[in-house]
């Protein structure tokens, strides 16, 4: 799990006994991570500006990051301008944005997490898993665009992925008929996360096929999220890897 360095920071909200916060709009669950793992991410979609930048004030003061996902260009201005003094990561294309104050420390947990996507249109919120994955201390291996379209492009990475990088987990993300996690969850001997997307057209367009295809699965060790959920799926996905890294560590 990530361990956080923490320095002098004003307190400008009242803490619960459970770590929350209260200010006028929002309690952010500033405890989450230790008490689950997994840091709360800020979807900054549907919210006010002005709020997503108060919530994500909370964060860094509290606990040196904050995680917004789904920020639109005019608001990464705005905090581009609240966190002048920190350090900013804008990820495109996911539309994820990190921000740390530069005391922050993220420590490596050892845990190991492939991610694949079918095509290149899966691409941004496969990367929302990564960055996810990521951020919880994990590494990433990343195989974008070997769909089952073209299913001799899938082989030589996916044999990389499991003797060269040994991941712990793969999210693999697809759209259309969603058919690239089930071929993968037949081939392999980890956790495949199946990830749809809302890449598709017509009957069943906008995600709905790809998720009915894969909880139709009838290969074994597949799970699924909802769609374009990469927020859950690289969490769930660096549960298990970071899990995995501990029973490693302690066989040493």
């Amino acid at each position: 799990m990530p361990r956080k360095k923490t320095g002098d920071q004003p307190d400008r909200s009242i803490t619960s006994s459970q770590g929350e916060t209260s200010i006028e709009y929002a309690r952010p669950d500033l405890d989450r991570e230790n008490r689950k793992g997994v840091p709360e991410v800020l979807l900054a979609k549907g919210k006010r500006h002005e709020d997503v930048l108060g919530i994500a004030r909370e964060f860094v003061d509290r606990g040196g990051r904050a995680l917004i996902s789904r920020v639109d260009d005019n608001l990464l201005i705005k905090l581009q301008a609240e966190f002048a003094d920190c350090s900013i990561s804008e990820h495109h294309p996911s539309r994820m944005v990190v921000i740390k104050r530069h005391d922050y420390l993220l420590h490596s947990t050892g845990g190991r997490v492939g991610i694949i996507t079918a095509g290149t249109s899966d691409v941004p919120v496969a990367e929302e898993a990564r960055i996810v994955a990521a951020e919880m201390g994990c590494v990433t291996h990343v195989v974008y665009d070997v769909g089952v379209a073209g299913i001799h492009r899938l082989f030589e990475p996916l044999k990389a992925l499991l003797e060269e990088a040994k991941v712990d987990v793969m999210v693999v993300a697809a759209g259309m008929d969603g058919a690239l996690p089930s071929v993968v969850a037949g081939l392999v001997d980890v956790p495949v996360i199946g990830l749809p997307t809302s890449v598709g057209y017509g009957l069943g367009g906008e995600g709905v096929a790809a998720l009915m295809s894969m909880l139709q699965t009838c290969s074994p060790g597949l799970t699924v999220v909802n769609i374009d959920n990469g927020v859950g799926a690289g969490a769930t996905a660096a549960l298990i890897a970071n899990r995995m890294a501990r029973a490693r560590a302690s066989q040493i």
